[in-house]
């Protein structure tokens, strides 16, 4: 399911218009995306957890060349499912 098949979706669901319903799921991702780079958890009861890891750097190898190469640290951001969630996809 892409964006636009989402927003069609959840616009169905709850009766609003298209363009209120992708204004409202763009708002969503916004404050989940500021609230990651500030370091901070979301966590939807019932779905799950939006959180931050960070990697340390580390030694990689580039495939092309065989070259040993420095892959930078980074913070990258993660999903654990939660309990509701897991039990109703397993149903």
């Amino acid at each position: 399911m892409n964006k636009a098949e989402l927003v069609n979706v959840i616009a169905n669901k709850v009766g609003l218009q298209k363009k209120d319903t992708e204004a409202v799921l763009k708002a969503f991702t916004d404050v989940v995306a500021e609230e990651l780079k500030k370091g901070e958890k979301v966590q939807i009861v019932g779905f799950g957890t939006f959180d931050v890891n960070e990697r340390a750097a580390r030694t990689g190898r580039n495939p092309q060349t065989g070259e040993d190469m420095v892959i930078a640290a980074a913070k990258v951001p993660k999903f654990k499912a939660g309990k509701a969630l897991k039990e109703n996809i397993n149903k």
